[in-house]
């Protein structure tokens, strides 16, 4: 006789404990931020970020493959690996201040990822993370910026390129040296697609923040292509915005973070 059919939950849900206990076993073992590490320098804008958080420890390259490995076993969901190759992940940090004009909006963009999704039958109880670096994002790439219009129509020397990542993952901004990594962990999936809303949490600069977000999925069963966008406010994750000489040149405190992912 055929062995009734155990609900999702109940296969997936003791599987899930053990992988966020590989993640959180590996966690423990990352040695620990020196002793006495200083907040970044206060920047010029008009309002100081809140004092920094220690530095977390990094997530192991193998934690997410072995979380999600252990999801695959269980037999209930596809696992897909996620292409950083087939896949797009751009942020989008706009000029401000007084002399804004005199500005430039930038385009970063992430060209080298660590991420998975585990899709179930039902799009709607899929779970995805992806992790990168700030020290490995690209900056104002000419061939991002012609994509984007008249608002990034502006050509940048090499020299004003470094300039810009200088300034943005320095001390007095998102300070990349002690919270290099960004992480994106699905929460919550629901709705039906291809249209699903996802609830998300952003880990960014030692801070932790939950979001919802719009998603857009094709290709399954085989395959998966999942696209959003979604609104962050640095100082929301204690992220003073780069700011000079009064705030006459600034960066918005909002970006746009939008995203194109493909996996099989």
């Amino acid at each position: 006789m055929t062995s009734p059919r155990r609900p999702f939950a109940a296969v997936v849900l003791p599987v899930a404990l053990a992988a966020l206990a590989v993640l959180a076993s590996c966690a423990s073992e990352s040695p620990a931020a020196p002793a006495g590490s200083g907040a970044g320098a206060a920047s010029a804008s008009t309002s100081a970020a809140p004092a920094s958080p220690a530095a977390p420890a990094i997530t192991p390259p193998s934690a997410l493959e072995d979380a999600y490995a252990a999801l695959g076993r269980a037999g209930t969901c596809h696992v897909f690996a996620l292409d950083p190759a087939a896949s797009t992940v751009r942020i989008h940090v706009f000029r401000d201040g007084r002399a804004a004009r005199l500005g430039h909006n930038h385009v970063l963009a992430a060209p080298r990822f660590r991420g998975f999704a585990c899709v179930p039958a039902a799009p709607a109880d899929a779970r995805f993370d992806l992790v990168f670096r700030l020290d490995e994002l690209t900056f104002d790439d000419p061939a991002h910026r012609a994509l984007l219009g008249p608002a990034y129509a502006s050509l940048l020397s090499a020299e004003a390129i470094a300039g810009t990542r200088e300034h943005m993952l320095g001390e007095s901004n998102m300070q990349a040296d002690r919270f290099p990594e960004v992480r994106i962990h699905a929460v919550q999936v629901s709705g039906e697609g291809p249209r699903l809303a996802a609830r998300i949490a952003v880990t960014l600069h030692g801070q932790t923040r939950e979001q919802s977000v719009p998603l857009r999925v094709a290709g399954l069963p085989g395959q998966l292509q999942v696209a959003g966008s979604f609104v962050l406010r640095q100082t929301d994750f204690g992220i003073a915005p780069y700011s000079v000489a009064g705030g006459l040149l600034a960066v918005k405190d909002e970006v746009v973070v939008d995203f194109e992912l493909a996996g099989r």
